[in-house]
């Protein structure tokens, strides 16, 4: 089973703004429509079995109707695993949680920078004693200020895997987007795992092969971060960055099997 594991979906009616909030932030034209349908059409032609699709609650009033598109997302098609969402600031989490549960979402996405939370926060920490064991979370890792003035960074990440020694953590783009130096100090090489989204157009060559020296590479998981990019073009750039042969590339093609099942 071939997967890409970070990947976007909006509504029909926000998808637009959405794709220009993108473009705003990160200077990036998205190849893709953001809509289902047209990841769906990409993912199929790039040989993807499934699609792990995400979203997150920029405010407490939002965790409802993003995780309903979660849900709905998921029952729509069985190529598609949605993963849900969670504010720190949200009332009654728990009570989410168990909804979330019953209706077999295995993951939530976290995106502190366009959340508004620092990853160290204490309210989040009482989020990660709910979900550890219980959910997979994908964290969005870095950005262009240094860590101790972003809201994520490798740095909280690994002071969170050792608080919360039985979360099972994915750290997008190679595990810190522009932090790659602190994921090369404090994340490669832990349990954790690295997705490969949004990170090989941007990542300094020694880095790249530091991190791929030293973490395990059936942690280093494929993802394309769709509509920013195509899933099929971000395989080919995979396969030709690192030089992988055809089985080597089906290692990070299909190592979200152990992850999700």
């Amino acid at each position: 089973m071939y997967y890409d594991v970070h990947t976007h979906a909006f509504h029909p009616k926000i998808s637009e703004k959405v794709l220009s909030q993108l473009n705003s932030h990160y200077g990036v034209k998205a190849t893709g429509t953001g809509l289902i349908e047209d990841l769906l059409v990409r993912a199929d032609k790039a040989g993807l079995d499934k699609v792990i699709v995400h979203t997150a609650a920029t405010d407490p009033a939002q965790v409802i109707p993003a995780n309903n598109w979660s849900i709905g997302l998921q029952e729509s098609d069985p190529r598609i695993i949605a993963f849900g969402t969670m504010h720190p600031d949200y009332k009654d989490p728990e009570k989410e949680f168990a909804r979330l549960e019953r209706n077999g979402i295995k993951g939530l996405k976290f995106h502190p920078d366009f959340q508004s939370f620092f990853m160290d926060d204490p309210k989040f920490y009482q989020i990660l004693e709910m979900i550890e064991g219980r959910f997979i979370a994908m964290f969005h890792i870095g950005d262009k200020l240094p860590p101790e003035q972003n809201p994520s960074c490798p740095i909280k990440l690994k002071k969170i895997l050792q608080n919360f020694p039985k979360l099972t953590a994915i750290a997008a783009h190679m595990g810190g987007l522009y932090h790659w130096k602190w994921v090369v100090e404090y994340l490669a090489g832990s349990d954790v795992y690295m997705d490969t989204s949004s990170a090989l157009p941007f990542m300094d060559r020694n880095l790249l092969d530091e991190i791929m020296k030293k973490h395990p590479r059936e942690k280093i998981l494929f993802g394309s971060d769709y509509p920013l990019y195509d899933p099929g073009e971000s395989m080919k750039e995979l396969q030709h960055k690192l030089k992988l042969t055809d089985s080597e590339l089906e290692v990070h093609l299909s190592s979200a099997d152990n992850l999700l099942n």
